[in-house]
């Protein structure tokens, strides 16, 4: 009898929501392992994310050059967003260090006087650095291979890469701005989420909107353009330059503002009451 009622006893556990304290303990328990990992292996792990990224768009720029001239501007848009989440799954169920993820993740933390702002940066450094030489290597991958077997197109990348950069500067940081917010949120819900296959319907369902929005994502827009930029004479370093600043710092005061310091208080204020209410 004991072992049904163990079983029991882990299905309920399972199926039980978990308190807003519980995600942001586990949070904090999984930003300080990162904060702790050596540092090769953050860039390692970071290199991978950037790699993985990259499919995503592989998959978005294969479906454009098949489709691009038989779907409808809109049916198009919203088959690619669609196609945007798949590296995002690939990163964030294999654990690969993603840096729009720490914008959040490793600020909690250091609200939390577990960490230094300085170790905090030295994280995010590390990270971002892997994420885009990942993203860089893959986009010579991309313009390379595939390019050459006319799976994608030129056309396809460089179209891609233009709806990026066509925007000034502060569109970019506000666009930016949403998909910290997101990736931040996006963080929050895969930490409180139980199974596998919930967590990967939370990443389609969070990423599609990034796609959906054509929001600036640093790291899927660095390869984004980079890639076009190694194949498009319309397409220059500053090209890559601009948008690339404003999305990171977009991204950084989306995840942190928006979720981190927003979420931290919450859970810290409610914490206290419960605390003084239980007294």
């Amino acid at each position: 009898m004991a072992r049904p009622k163990r079983q029991k006893d882990l299905k309920e556990a399972l199926n039980r929501p978990k308190k807003i304290n519980e995600i942001l303990s586990e949070q904090i328990d999984t930003a300080l392992v990162e904060h702790r990992r050596s540092r090769p292996e953050l860039l390692l792990s970071s290199f991978s994310a950037g790699l993985e990224l990259g499919f995503s768009i592989f998959l978005m720029s294969t479906l454009y050059t098949m489709f691009g001239g038989s779907l409808s501007d809109a049916n198009m848009h919203v088959l690619l967003a669609l196609a945007y989440p798949l590296g995002f799954i690939f990163v964030l169920i294999g654990k690969s260090e993603l840096f729009t993820e720490h914008t959040t993740l490793a600020v909690i933390p250091v609200l939390n006087r577990d960490e230094s702002l300085k170790n905090l940066l030295s994280l995010w450094g590390i990270i971002y650095s892997g994420n885009l030489l990942g993203g860089f290597v893959f986009s010579i991958l991309l313009v390379t291979l595939p390019v050459q077997m006319e799976i994608i197109s030129g056309h396809a990348l460089e179209s891609l890469a233009l709806n990026l950069i066509e925007h000034p500067w502060y569109i970019i940081l506000g666009s930016g701005i949403l998909a910290g917010w997101l990736m931040g949120l996006l963080s929050w819900l895969v930490t409180s989420s139980q199974e596998t296959m919930s967590r990967i319907f939370i990443i389609i369902l969070v990423t599609s909107v990034i796609g959906i929005g054509t929001l600036h994502h640093s790291i899927v827009g660095s390869i984004e353009i980079f890639a076009a930029m190694l194949i498009s004479d319309k397409i220059g370093i500053v090209n890559y330059l601009v948008p690339q600043l404003w999305s990171t710092i977009g991204n950084i005061v989306g995840g942190v503002v928006f979720v981190a310091l927003i979420k931290f208080s919450h859970v810290k204020t409610t914490h206290k009451i419960t605390k003084k209410d239980a007294e």
